[in-house]
């Protein structure tokens, strides 16, 4: 009698969960077709630089117009109003296939110019730029097709703000409840804020907010000496906070003072909040900006590390004062920002230098901006219940809520935080032991797993800023690779897919 329960239940539950993701893979084709059309840039770049691979993004644009038209009007009578775990659901699908569209053009043109490409590498590649990563396996990257360095910078820019804000921004005819693509894309606090009447005028606002600062970073970067084409590559990769260059050299390719105090300063505009931009802006209060304490909590920090690394930097000798000032600041803001542009080899600075700012790149960016990590406002919530706790082992009857920014933030925000700082270390733990399977080196491996995780990209060890994740092997990098989707997804996204409940009615 048992037994014969247990099918229809697996039935029921089988049935319930294609009539959840049918519709999710109509909508998932629209964005498959809206992504291929930004393959129109690095087409426009090959055809105008004549770098010998144009022929590469037609075919590549066809087979996912095609794929994106056949899920689409395939599956056009599952239209219908998406649920919140539906959003769920088209985030985490779309930070796992979409990168198999963007790999297509990478292994076509590597192919072509004979460096042969494995799948393997080339979805590592493309989920590094989606996720703002900025973890490569390419080396020779001043060899490379300029097409190509375009195409994986361009990658980090769509990422940046999430191509699923993009959509909800372009495409309000979707009809497929935009708010919940907003919610599931958007990290901490954004996701519950209404910033205007419309969540597709809040999308609007904050692509508004993300194209303006691209648009001054590529023109000062152009001011400042760089090469049009890479003044755009690198705007891309700053405002996204991805940090993915076109020369093997990073930014020390430039040798440029002047372009490292730049990309210091879009690298702190760009670890803030957008949505403060956007209501700054749009209220005309530009100077209450830094009355939310994320905000100053997170430039406080940045600052305040880079100016100990410069201090510590100078006081052993490694640096006279004033390029101890440039290099401190510029590498740690980089690393803590989650972005992972170098200059020159900080492994071999004091070793608590590098350390101190791979373990920042977890927390100093502010939820609502392009970096990745646990974010600094989870860092307060944690900090203002730890206080609260202590005040209780002193005056256990006090009534002590929890306050941010003059709110109180409510028990279940608070347990929310708790369950992912739980579930974030145990990834790590869990993952960085993988690793140690393989027989890594434990700095490696450690540092890998936690630079994927907070999509930061170069980490310490065997992958460090003069190095790339071509020397793992293929089992490594797929663990990587799953490490970056997870710290994309902030990993509880992705774990409620795989739990029973999730599927339930």
């Amino acid at each position: 009698g048992g037994r014969g329960k247990t099918v229809p239940r697996q039935r029921d539950l089988l049935l319930s969960a294609m009539a959840d993701v049918l519709p999710v893979l109509r909508v998932l084709g629209m964005l498959v077709m809206l992504f291929a059309l930004a393959m129109g840039v690095p087409l426009a770049v090959s055809l105008h630089q004549q770098d010998g691979v144009w022929q590469v993004y037609p075919i590549a644009m066809a087979a996912a117009l095609g794929s994106g038209a056949a899920l689409t009007f395939g599956l056009r009578r599952y239209r219908r109003e998406l649920l919140p775990r539906h959003g769920v659901m088209l985030v985490s699908l779309a930070w796992s296939l979409l990168p198999l569209v963007a790999s297509l053009p990478l292994m076509l043109a590597c192919g072509l110019v004979g460096r042969p490409l494995s799948f393997t590498h080339a979805y590592f590649e493309a989920v590094s730029g989606l996720t703002t990563t900025g973890s490569t396996i390419f080396t020779g990257l001043d060899a490379l097709p300029v097409s190509v360095n375009v195409w994986r910078t361009l990658l980090q820019w769509i990422g940046g703000m999430g191509i699923l804000v993009l959509a909800v921004a372009v495409l309000p005819m979707l009809g497929v409840g935009g708010s919940q693509l907003f919610k599931a894309e958007a990290a901490g606090p954004v996701r519950d804020t209404k910033l205007t009447p419309r969540m597709t005028g809040t999308a609007k606002g904050l692509w508004g907010v993300y194209a303006t600062f691209s648009l001054a970073c590529a023109f000062a970067y152009w001011l400042a000496g760089m090469e049009p084409l890479d003044a755009l590559m690198h705007m891309f990769s700053t405002v996204s906070l991805g940090g993915m260059s076109s020369h093997d050299a990073s930014f020390g390719y430039f040798h440029s003072p002047l372009l490292e105090w730049l990309a210091v300063g879009f690298m702190l505009l760009a670890s803030c909040n957008f949505a403060l931009y956007f209501v700054a802006m749009r209220k005309g209060h530009v100077r209450e900006l830094m009355g939310d304490p994320e905000m100053r909590a997170t430039l406080g920090t940045l600052v305040g590390a880079g100016l100990f690394v410069a201090l510590l930097l100078w006081l052993k000798g490694v640096y006279a004062p004033l390029e101890a000032l440039r290099q401190g600041l510029f590498h740690t803001i980089s690393v803590a920002s989650t972005t992972g542009y170098a200059s020159s080899d900080y492994l071999s600075w004091p070793v608590f230098a590098p350390v101190l700012m791979l373990m920042l790149s977890g927390v100093a960016t502010s939820a609502g901006s392009t970096g990745g990590g646990i974010k600094m406002v989870r860092m307060l919530i944690l900090l203002k219940q730890a206080q609260r706790e202590l005040t209780r082992l002193v005056h256990p009857n006090a009534v002590q809520p929890v306050r941010l920014g003059g709110r109180v933030v409510g028990n279940p925000m608070i347990f929310s935080v708790l369950a992912f700082m739980l579930v974030y270390v145990a990834t790590l733990l869990l993952l960085s032991m993988v690793l140690l399977l393989t027989d890594l080196d434990p700095v490696t491996a450690f540092s890998a797993v936690m630079a994927s995780l907070h999509c930061m990209g170069p980490g310490l060890g065997a992958i460090g800023p003069t190095s790339t994740y071509a020397v793992l092997t293929d089992f490594q990098v797929w663990v990587c690779t799953l490490a970056m989707v997870l710290g994309r997804l902030e990993i509880l996204s992705f774990l409620a897919l795989l739990t029973p409940a999730f599927w339930r009615r």
